[in-house]
């Protein structure tokens, strides 16, 4: 296991804008390495999101600072090596079970930056996320990101006021538990059905996984397989 697994009692993010010198020292490569990618995929969208650039966990509780980046810097950077003053990319996932146990990932589409690989619902939280007194809102980053990628209503999935952090590298995934209210067939059906009425989606389908041997680790990030692997071991 590669990753670091950490319950948490609670989440303290803030909106605190930094200067990155990545981005500014980097931005002629970035610029280049940027108009290359969106050459091969014009649905790429170089938008701002939020970065960690100060973290740390002080008696069960995670305390972060976050600073808007543009997503080119924050693709590119990941591109190169993650080089520059230390950042983190910390986000929210739904950690999303059927009544059967099996976890539910969303397939990234073509024309995202990440086509193909899987996911847990959610993504890198952005400035529609900055509360009016300064929080950055993990809790309804997840909640939004989980319900707009896979078109499951708030009635259908309970999730619960528990969070786990995995570390892994330059990333913080804020992981919340969710359980359906359906089993694995009648998940599939479900969210593929959503998914193809959608205008606009991520997600190009959804891949159960029912046990450890089911993880497809060339696709899953190692986050996302450790924390299921350790959630499988237990049960």
């Amino acid at each position: 296991m590669s990753s670091r697994i950490i319950p948490l009692k609670g989440i303290d993010a803030r909106y605190e804008p930094l200067e990155w010198d990545f981005s500014r020292d980097h931005r002629a490569d970035i610029n280049r390495r940027w108009a290359a990618r969106v050459a091969t995929n014009p649905h790429l969208f170089n938008g701002t999101v939020l970065m960690q650039h100060h973290w740390d966990i002080r008696n069960g509780v995670y305390h972060a600072a976050y600073g808007p980046v543009d997503y080119a810097s924050f693709l590119i950077w990941r591109e190169m090596g993650e080089p520059g003053s230390p950042r983190r990319n910390g986000f929210a996932m739904a950690a999303v079970q059927t009544t059967d146990g099996a976890f539910v990932l969303g397939v990234m589409g073509a024309h995202t930056a990440n086509a193909g690989r899987t996911y847990f619902p959610g993504g890198t939280p952005d400035l529609q996320d900055v509360t009016p007194d300064g929080r950055v809102d993990l809790a309804a980053s997840m909640t939004r990101e989980l319900y707009e990628e896979t078109g499951l209503r708030a009635d259908e999935v309970e999730i619960s006021a528990d969070w786990v952090v995995v570390l892994d590298g330059m990333r913080a995934a804020f992981l919340r538990p969710a359980r359906l209210i359906y089993d694995s067939a009648t998940t599939q059906r479900i969210i593929t059905e959503r998914l193809a009425l959608m205008r606009e989606s991520e997600l190009s389908g959804i891949v159960l996984v029912h046990n450890s041997a089911e993880i497809n680790t060339a696709l899953t990030p190692p986050f996302a397989a450790d924390y299921m692997r350790k959630v499988f071991s237990e049960n």
